[in-house]
């Protein structure tokens, strides 16, 4: 069903996908790994297997997120995780990547909703991406991981961030790439819109009851704000 735009006043966006670039991060940090291994990939290129391979490990990803969830374990993961970060072991090495044109995105969308990142990762790992975009400022709540007793599938990230914005779900949209942020939004009464530059594909979008497929964040003004 098309979105009800008057019923919009808020939209949290997912980060993994949906304003970083992180699946072809991914994708090439992997085939640079199997590059020596070369000779076993159709024109010595492991890059299309590498794509194959990350795109496939997103679902069964956020199966093992959310039952981690269930069991109460995602607060203690959270922790360990950012001991970890602490100590350097899981710092990312590679440059931090945006999606072509989600600043922009951003700068058009912030005069007339209210702006809230929604995300899994921790709030250290968020942080860090938005200050070397210079996107702080554009977010009036930023929902981590431990922000709530659960984070997405779940709803509540995004009734956390309701209340800190002092909307309601339901006036929220729900931007992001998988059928994660897609589940949690409508879990929270909230609209959402699925987009494609990410993990995610039109079809599971579609059958997660996505209200919006769009090929890339950059669409959104042309349709939020195309009768203001």
């Amino acid at each position: 069903m098309p979105l009800d735009i008057p019923r919009i006043r808020a939209i949290c966006f997912d980060i993994d996908g949906t304003l970083r670039d992180t699946d072809d991060h991914w994708v090439q940090q992997l085939s640079e790994w199997l590059r020596p291994l070369g000779f076993l990939f159709a024109e010595h290129d492991p890059q299309p297997f590498s794509r194959r391979l990350i795109m496939a490990m997103e679902s069964p990803g956020n199966t093992l997120q959310s039952i981690s969830d269930r069991l109460g374990l995602d607060g203690w993961l959270a922790k360990l995780g950012d001991q970890a970060y602490r100590r350097g072991i899981l710092r990312e090495s590679g440059s931090h990547t945006i999606i072509p044109g989600a600043k922009e995105v951003l700068t058009q969308l912030k005069p007339y909703y209210l702006l809230a990142v929604v995300s899994a990762r921790n709030e250290r790992q968020i942080r860090k991406f938005l200050e070397f975009f210079e996107l702080t400022s554009y977010f009036t709540v930023i929902a981590s991981a431990q922000s709530s007793k659960h984070t997405k599938p779940f709803p509540d990230p995004i009734f956390w961030a309701a209340q800190k914005m002092g909307v309601s779900p339901s006036a929220c949209l729900m931007v992001g790439d998988t059928t994660v942020d897609i589940h949690a939004g409508k879990a929270a009464g909230a609209q959402t819109a699925g987009v494609l530059n990410g993990f995610g594909e039109e079809d599971e979008l579609i059958r997660a009851g996505a209200d919006l497929i769009l090929p890339s964040v950059k669409d959104l003004p042309a349709i939020l704000l195309a009768k203001i």
